[in-house]
């Protein structure tokens, strides 16, 4: 081991795991990612109970996003003398301040600052958690308790939008964000009662986020995770205008179909722990690879809503288990600094988001859905490409901290 980095990182692996906590991480996750979507399946309630145009309340996940991006890339060095248990039940106090704030928001502005303080919780708690992983688990079950970890956003992922947009009719658009800040609180007892104290372990700065990123293959890898996620965002975010104007597909057939894309994404998140644990260059790049292959066959073939609807599915299996390598990769790779590579993955995956979403526009407006389809496979494509050549077949820290 370089003698240069502090052994706090690697040590701090327990003997036994603590599952207890890492499914109290979980149920953080999906109270935090369950917040993040709900206004996606609200917004016109919302933006009539406001006085606001639609438009004008979307920003609400604009600021959520854009301040989750930044407070990614800083928190690691702003609470680097603080425990991080301390630090993860304060993100969880915020995520039910942040819904108390936005269900009696009398206005705009208070429901703006309600977003913000939920961005703080999210790239915080984001950035954190593979770290944490790393130190409620031994080191070869860390995969397996990432992949435990994601599933809250899996599980998230295929009921927020529906019971926000149920409940919303039944009870009010405010009194869903009370629910929300109602899963917050289970999720911040939970914490409370299971997570260990631990002390922070390393001593990051602003300019340790620059230094991650010189080393080798960090670099590229972080390019290949921009890629990767760009690519699946372009893909998602106009999922619904394909399957609408190139298959025909109506409503009934829309919800079936994005149903089986997430209990898919759930599968995938399920067992990529598994495989991860033996299997992640592999991995890496098989996920991507057969996304190209997808999306190449969904405009090859996409006029059937029967083969869109496997399609869909193998897609949101396949990207399942995206999240979760990644995760596991910056574990092996970056040990000592888990925190700040973190940070660096939420960052890219946001920055990501922004991407796909934009670029994809783009794309649609000059060549429909199927030219997004068939951008986003070539964007994978290069992803793979840069995987490949990029990372080392025996992923490791020696690798990482190779001079």
């Amino acid at each position: 081991m370089n003698p240069g980095i502090s052994s706090a990182a690697t040590t701090a692996a327990p003997r036994e795991p603590a599952w207890g906590a890492v499914f109290a991480m979980t149920l953080g996750v999906f109270g935090l990612v369950t917040a993040e979507f709900l206004p996606a399946s609200l917004l016109t309630p919302m933006a009539d109970g406001l006085g606001v145009t639609e438009g004008v309340a979307g920003q609400a996940v604009t600021a959520t996003a854009t301040v989750a991006l930044v407070t990614s890339l800083l928190i690691s060095a702003l609470t680097r003398t603080i425990d991080r248990r301390r630090v993860l039940l304060a993100f969880s106090m915020l995520l039910v301040a942040s819904n108390l704030a936005v269900a009696f928001a009398p206005n705009l502005t208070t429901l703006l600052i309600g977003r913000v303080v939920l961005g703080v919780a999210l790239g915080g708690f984001w950035t954190m958690a593979t770290a944490t992983a790393m130190r409620l688990v031994p080191t070869a079950m860390v995969p397996r308790a990432l992949s435990i970890i994601f599933s809250g956003v899996a599980v998230a992922t295929i009921a927020s939008a529906p019971m926000g947009s149920y409940f919303g009719h039944l009870i009010g658009w405010r009194n869903v964000f009370l629910i929300a800040a109602g899963l917050g609180g289970i999720a911040f007892v939970s914490q409370v009662m299971t997570l260990p104290s631990m002390p922070p372990s390393g001593t990051t700065r602003l300019r340790t986020l620059v230094d991650v990123l010189r080393r080798p293959t960090v670099g590229l890898g972080m390019f290949a995770t921009i890629l990767v996620f760009t690519g699946h965002f372009a893909f998602f975010t106009y999922l619904r205008p394909f399957l609408e104007q190139v298959a025909g597909v109506g409503v009934n057939g829309l919800s079936a179909i994005l149903l089986g894309y997430g209990i898919a994404n759930f599968v995938g998140t399920s067992l990529a722990g598994r495989v991860l644990e033996h299997r992640l260059r592999p991995m890496l790049i098989g996920m991507p690879a057969l996304m190209v292959v997808l999306g190449i066959a969904l405009v090859a073939l996409g006029r059937a809503p029967m083969i869109d609807a496997v399609l869909v599915a193998l897609w949101g299996m396949a990207f399942g288990g995206v999240p979760v390598a990644w995760s596991t990769w910056v574990t092996r790779t970056v040990p000592d600094e888990a925190e700040s590579a973190g940070g660096l993955i939420v960052a890219a995956i946001q920055l990501a988001i922004a991407t796909g979403a934009a670029a994809g526009g783009v794309v649609f407006d000059a060549n429909g859905a199927g030219g997004v389809f068939l951008g986003a496979a070539a964007v994978l494509a290069v992803a793979v490409a840069t995987i490949v050549t990029g990372v080392p077949k025996r992923v490791g820290v020696a690798t990482a901290l190779a001079e």
